[in-house]
């Protein structure tokens, strides 16, 4: 009898039901192995909050949003003693290999626990899109429908109006999701991180669109991108840097060079809350199911992956080693619609 240990860390997003179904269904089905959910995260196998997993208890969970463990952005690194703080929990429930459902950060403290001994199978996790060595993380098709469809609604009332309507998006340090969902919604300027900031080129485009009789104009921008005027932006309990509304800094700048009334729409956590699309779904299904099989078969320090349509183990290594970003390729495909 083996146990596996799954907990879901860092910010929630559409998908991590699923992949917890996929983990317990297929461990289940095998037979001879048991699943320990971990509560809330790091802080959970820190404090030995534990919950035994079996079929039924993942039931009518495939289409919910959140997570049924709970999560947290407590760090074993920062808030502990690293492999110390989690050993306790890890003995006590006798988990041989522990699934770790995460973004970058989550991933970068799962290679360091197992770098230390701890037996980890890693699951990318974030709307970002920006872990490296896979193609796609779930989440974020879910996360690019929902501003796909609040540009689409932009767009009507922007028109109405005759105004300029800057939509500010996440996307930290990456705009996978400003660069997806504009193309999607034909917006006629896409800012992100990975590119340089150049509000004249932006007010040309839309005084262009102005003199040919479209009066209205949708600009996406990604959060991280690097505000005209530095300001010092408070921090969260953790250190990071509480971004949003460099839109705000936007706005009047662009309503200057170009004299056209613009305004501002902040979309937030309603990207990454709720349903997940069926893409998402299957894809979160896919990736749980491999993580169990792998546990299952004895093999630790890998992440599943989504490469040219299929799920593979990758070294964690190779996932922990970059942010991945937009390439030039793909913006290139964006910027041949703007204005």
């Amino acid at each position: 009898m083996s146990v596996i240990g799954v907990l879901t860390a860092g910010g929630d997003c559409p998908g991590l039901n699923a992949v917890i179904r996929g983990v317990v269904a297929r461990a289940e089905e095998a037979g001879k192995h048991e699943v320990v959910g971990i509560r809330n995260g790091w802080e959970g196998l820190m404090e030995g909050r534990t919950r035994p997993l079996q079929r039924d208890d993942v039931r009518g969970i495939l289409a919910a949003g959140g997570t049924i463990l709970g999560t947290s952005r407590k760090d074993p690194y920062v808030h502990g003693d690293g492999s110390e703080s989690v050993s306790r929990t890890l003995r006590e429930n006798d988990i041989d290999t522990l699934i770790v459902i995460g973004g970058d950060g989550t991933l970068l403290t799962a290679l360091k626990l197992a770098e230390e001994g701890v037996r980890i199978i890693g699951v990318p996790k974030t709307i970002d899109n920006d872990i490296a060595a896979t193609d796609f993380t779930f989440g974020f098709d879910t996360a690019v429908q929902i501003v796909t469809d609040a540009l689409d609604r932009l767009t009507t009332t922007a028109e109405a109006h005759n105004r300029v309507i800057i939509c500010e998006v996440m996307g930290r340090t990456k705009g996978w999701i400003a660069t997806y969902a504009g193309i999607a919604a034909g917006a006629d300027a896409i800012l992100i991180p990975e590119m340089p900031l150049d509000l004249e080129q932006v007010a040309k485009i839309i005084r262009r669109r102005h003199r040919r009789g479209r009066n209205y104009s949708i600009v996406v921008v990604a959060e991280g991108v690097k505000p005209p005027e530095a300001v010092e932006l408070p921090k969260d309990a953790f250190g990071f840097a509480r971004l949003g509304g460099v839109a705000f800094q936007l706005a009047p700048r662009l309503e200057q060079l170009t004299g056209f009334e613009t305004r501002v729409t902040v979309l937030g956590h309603l990207q990454r809350g709720g349903s997940p699309t069926a893409f998402d779904r299957v894809l979160a299904t896919r990736l749980g199911v491999a993580a169990a099989d792998l546990a299952i078969a004895g093999e630790h320090k890998i992440m599943v992956a989504m490469r040219s349509a299929n799920i593979e183990p990758v070294p964690l290594e190779d996932a922990c080693a970059e942010i991945r970003g937009v390439d030039e390729a793909l913006f290139a495909v964006a910027e041949t619609f703007f204005g």
